[in-house]
């Protein structure tokens, strides 16, 4: 435990008295300044009944040792954003010693773009609160991915700190979030592998079972006596339930499997969807589609695919829509798919990629697909004129790019 003692007067000469004075004030400036960064734990008071102890236990001195051990970095900010403050998880974050981080301005450790960013926020004086993320430079030259949290300060003058500063490195979340992706990733092949091995169950077995088991009907109807009319009607019925059943199979087969996709590519496929669709709904489906550089890879048209034909499942199940158009182009170094209907849109501002629909893989799932290939999905709703979906895959590097003029 740190103690000081203040002396009492003397009484001594005016000099002597002028030069004790300047020493008592500069010692209890010097005491001021311990108590306030917490350097001083207690004081010895001397008085007419002796010395008295003062401990030090107020709730500022509480705040600073739970500032002190918390995960994230505490930093108060001045308006022109100078640290004013910040405790050891912060330095130890960018790899500076504390010395070295107090007094330094913040935009010191920031890209141009993300010091542009922390200037709207200190200059915004309506929100109180608002929360960014940035890119920490380090001493070593590493890079932290971190979220900023900054809370104005109420009643603060224009020479004392503005804003208080929480700092949370996402580098861990980052390394979660990739290794979710890949999870996500290794989860949706393996659907895609069930659903190839079922679509050929289906074909090789169902399909053809189904097709021996007509032509076994037809032959039993050929050899029956002429004058059973009513036992003739009954194996046309049957045989007509056969076929039926056996188109309906094959399409399962078909959608499980598009054999269009893998044969003939996307434009042709999402052809084919959208005229099975607007004949199976009686909605009207229009394609436009621009001409592609090339053709994409498997992986990148599989997955424009399932999102055509989930957003159209969608139209089918929640929209009450009369039309809905897809529109496939090329748009600068990658390729947009998006399909906007003109139904009742959404009644609230829930994520629209967590409607729920009774099949398929969902429009968040296919967000994480198109994440894992360095795409995008959007869905903008438009309340009482439909909902667009937008899914935006990266070209592969170098394609359709057209040589520099020398």
């Amino acid at each position: 435990m740190k103690t000081t003692a203040l002396r009492g007067l003397a009484q001594p000469s005016v000099s002597s008295l002028v030069t004790e004075l300047r020493a008592r004030l500069e010692e209890s400036e010097a005491t001021l300044r311990a108590i306030r960064t917490g350097g001083v734990d207690a004081l010895v008071v001397g008085c007419r009944g002796g010395p008295r102890v003062f401990t030090l236990k107020g709730a500022e001195h509480s705040y600073r040792v739970l500032i002190e051990s918390m995960n994230e970095g505490a930093l108060m900010l001045s308006p022109g954003a100078l640290i004013l403050y910040a405790n050891r998880r912060f330095s130890g974050m960018i790899g500076r010693p504390l010395r070295r981080v107090l007094g330094c301005s913040f935009h010191h450790f920031l890209s141009e773009a993300d010091q542009k960013a922390l200037t709207r926020i200190l200059k915004r004086t309506a929100k109180p609160e608002s929360t960014i993320q940035v890119v920490l430079h380090a001493k070593d030259g590493s890079q932290v991915p971190a979220q900023v949290s900054v809370q104005r300060l109420a009643g603060t003058g224009s020479g004392s700190a503005a804003f208080s500063m929480v700092v949370t490195d996402m580098t861990e979340v980052g390394l979660s979030e990739r290794v979710l992706r890949r999870l996500s990733h290794s989860l949706f092949q393996g659907q895609e592998t069930d659903r190839r091995r079922l679509a050929n169950e289906l074909h090789d077995r169902a399909t053809q079972g189904l097709s021996a088991l007509l032509i076994r009907l037809h032959l039993l109807a050929g050899d029956l006596p002429a004058n059973a009319t009513s036992l003739r009607e009954e194996v046309a019925n049957i045989s007509k339930l056969v076929g039926e059943t056996a188109g309906v199979v094959e399409n399962i087969s078909r959608n499980l499997r598009p054999s269009v996709l893998e044969i003939l590519g996307l434009v042709p496929a999402l052809r084919a969807a959208s005229a099975g669709f607007a004949k199976r709904t009686g909605i009207a489906a229009k394609l436009i589609c621009g001409e592609l550089p090339v053709r994409l890879p498997h992986e990148a048209e599989l997955v424009l695919y399932r999102v055509h034909e989930e957003a159209l499942q969608n139209v089918r199940q929640h929209a009450n829509a009369r039309n809905v158009v897809t529109r496939l182009r090329r748009q600068g170094a990658a390729i947009v798919l998006s399909i906007r209907d003109d139904g009742i849109g959404l009644k609230s501002e829930r994520d629209p990629t967590r409607r729920a629909t009774s099949k398929g893989l969902g429009l968040i799932g296919l967000r994480e697909r198109a994440a894992y290939l360095g795409g995008t999905l959007e869905v903008k709703s438009f309340r009482g004129a439909g909902i667009e979906v937008a899914a935006r895959i990266p070209l592969p590097p170098g394609v359709g790019r057209r040589p520099r003029a020398r």
